[in-house]
């Protein structure tokens, strides 16, 4: 059956030498563990995190953290087998085309460009927020938007993706470089936010650790911001309790989205099968201590309540609740500091993954050409920078921002399984890396990342069906008449697998 054609890992190895749109190898394991931290710890931990305790779980937004880390784990472990395997660009898209088939490999793809697309903008458009803030605190009223006919132009979040999409297209290591100095310092200032906030802290604050489960506060389109499964079990959606704590969980997820995009980067990393297991986990224990740290700190200073009632809410608004506005700058400034490198690897992120869909054929194969002097592929970039530029500029995206969460589940879910489908299709594949225990964590990997995806709103969900049915409408009409294996060879001049011991053909039953 055409839409379950796969593509062979040695085919996907022989694309990634192909002239003219292979990638430079320039990236080692403490690149990969920074880029890790530069993606994660930004807009998840500055925004997402307090305003996920004030509105939801409360002080025990600390175990919504833990089970989102413990999904991540999981689900980067089967990552990480992948990446080893087939250290190419694209991310979980060329590992599904690897195994279950075409039509998924599409179905993912298309679902982690609408996570890096729609996080690289909502972050910018945090960033813009934050920009405001800082310059306010340096007494500059700066309007951070401007009347452009009947659009509103908030210019803040265009100018940090056009300067991001410049510096990426210049090159990947420069990109790395100054994200490192830009991750140390936010690191500074996480550790800073938790140093100083034990200083205000008071165990009462963190009573009730659990609070009572309760109705939403607002029912406003109830209907819409239920869990979805509530919606599909009849139970009467409620905030707070084991119900906030499992919502919290599938919310500051988003706080851990950045793992699969250094996946993504695999074919610009030297000697993958060492480095990548290594820079991913480390990224991730690095990001998990912190979060947990910064969690505990702020919900211990600050009754949850009381978060609860303002209007905007971030770490900041935690210190200045306690008087603290010196350290509400400090942290302002952190939080600017800290979304922006979030952006730059997002950018990167989406680029390589349009890339690989392209040099598929999935996408006009154009798209797919690098730069002969610096190895980067300056026209998609360029592309998808001017696409997030623009929607962050002109649009609230920032109210799309669980669309995030959903196609990262969704990918992880395809990955957990998809080891499980390479490991019975290839024995004679050895990974450098491999997930302990058999069958038992892929398939609990998935099943967590399924569970969280039911807690997302019934809005996100909606949105989600939306861009599927838009995605399939463009695979009918283009990919699947376009892609390499429909017209029968590689451009490499491998041609397609179609059996035998070195094909990754269909699993059996599928």
């Amino acid at each position: 059956m055409k839409l379950m054609r796969t593509k062979s890992v040695e085919d996907s190895l022989a694309n990634a030498d192909e002239p003219g749109r292979r990638l430079k190898r320039s990236l080692n394991a403490w690149d990969l563990t920074i880029m890790g931290v530069a993606v994660a710890v930004g807009a998840g931990i500055f925004t997402v995190g307090a305003r996920t305790a004030a509105l939801t779980s409360g002080p025990a937004v600390t175990i919504s953290f833990v089970l989102a880390a413990i999904t991540c784990a999981f689900a980067i472990m089967c990552y990480a087998e992948f990446a080893t395997a087939m250290p190419v660009a694209g991310s979980a898209y060329v590992f599904t085309y690897a195994t279950v088939g075409e039509i998924f490999a599409w179905i993912i793809g298309w679902n982690l460009i609408l996570e890096l697309f729609t996080a690289a903008a909502v972050v910018a458009k945090f960033w813009g927020i934050y920009l405001s803030v800082v310059l306010k605190g340096f007494g500059l009223d700066v309007p951070p938007t401007f009347e452009m006919g009947p659009l509103e132009f908030t210019w803040g979040p265009f100018l940090i993706v056009a300067l991001f999409t410049v510096l990426l297209v210049m090159g990947t290591k420069l990109s790395a470089r100054v994200g490192n100095v830009f991750t140390i310092i936010k690191i500074a200032v996480v550790l800073f936010v938790i140093v100083v906030g034990l200083f205000y802290f008071k165990g009462s604050n963190l009573s009730p650790f659990v609070p009572p489960a309760q109705p939403p506060a607002s029912a406003d389109g109830a209907a819409l911001q239920q869990p979805f499964v509530s919606f599909i079990t009849g139970q009467a959606p409620a905030t707070y309790g084991f119900a906030g704590i499992i919502a919290g969980a599938a919310i500051v997820f988003f706080a851990f989205i950045g793992f699969d995009v250094v996946a993504t980067s695999a074919e610009e990393v030297k000697d993958p099968a060492k480095t990548l297991p290594r820079g991913i986990f480390g990224g991730l224990i690095v990001t998990t201590v912190l979060y947990l740290g910064v969690s505990f700190a702020v919900t211990g200073m600050v009754p949850y309540t009381e978060m609860a009632k303002q209007k905007e809410i971030s770490l900041a608004t935690a210190f200045s609740l306690v008087h603290a506005d010196w350290a509400a700058q400090i942290i302002a400034i952190g939080s600017l500091v800290g979304l922006t490198t979030v952006i730059m690897v997002l950018l990167l992120g989406f680029a390589r993954v349009v890339m690989a869909m392209s040099r598929d054929g999935l996408l006009p194969r154009s798209l797919s050409v690098t730069s002969e002097t610096r190895a980067t592929p300056a026209r998609v970039q360029i592309i998808c920078g001017v696409i997030v530029a623009l929607v962050a500029g002109f649009t609230q995206v920032d109210r799309l921002e669980e669309l995030i969460n959903i196609g990262t589940l969704s990918a992880f879910i395809m990955v957990s399984l998809g080891v499980l489908i390479l490991r019975r299709r290839r024995p004679d594949l050895k990974a450098a890396y491999r997930v302990p225990g058999g069958p038992v964590i892929p398939v609990v990997s998935a099943l967590l990342c399924f569970y969280l995806m039911l807690n997302l709103k019934v809005e996100s969900w909606v949105f989600f069906a939306g861009w599927l049915v838009i995605g399939f409408l463009i695979y009918f009409a283009y990919g699947m008449r376009n892609s390499v294996l429909a017209k029968g060879k590689e451009a490499s001049g491998v041609r397609p697998s179609e059996g035998g011991a070195h094909s990754a053909a269909r699993p059996e039953g599928l």
